[in-house]
C-alpha cells in the first residue's frame, strides 16, 4: 500500500485526525495554506474525480460536504466563510493520487473563482 492517504486512513501513519467514519477521514494538512487547512479524504481509494462511480462514489462526495460543514462550525470559520477545493489530475494540480478535498479558512482567501 503506497498511497499516503490510504496509510493515514489505515492508522499506519500518525496524523492530527479531526473526523473518521466508514466513508471519510479528515485531518490537518501538514503544509497549511491557511490558518485552518483540513484535508477530507474518502477512506476508499479513489484516484481522482474521473474515477468516481455513480451511486456510492457520489454519496461519498455528498458526505464530504456534510463533514466539511461540521468541521467548519467546529473550527469557528463557518460564519465568516471558507473554501472547499479539489484538484483532479496532474494538470488540475493534484499532487497525491488519492481524491481529497481541502477545507480552507480562518483568513481572507485570495483569488476569485468567478
Amino acid at each position: 500500500m503506497g498511497c499516503i492517504f490510504c496509510q493515514i486512513a489505515a492508522g499506519q501513519i500518525p496524523s492530527d485526525i479531526l473526523h473518521k467514519d466508514d466513508k471519510v477521514i479528515a485531518f490537518r494538512d501538514i503544509h497549511p495554506q491557511a490558518p485552518t487547512h483540513i484535508l477530507i479524504v474518502p477512506v476508499k481509494h479513489i484516484a481522482n474525480l474521473t474515477q468516481l462511480e455513480t451511486g456510492d462514489g457520489f454519496n461519498t462526495v455528498a458526505h464530504v460536504f456534510e463533514v466539511a460543514n461540521t468541521l467548519a462550525c467546529n473550527e469557528g470559520i463557518a460564519e465568516r466563510g471558507y473554501r472547499i477545493a479539489v484538484n483532479s489530475g496532474k494538470e488540475g494540480g493534484q499532487v497525491v493520487g488519492h481524491l481529497h478535498f481541502h477545507l480552507l479558512g480562518g483568513r481572507q482567501l485570495s483569488g476569485e473563482l468567478g
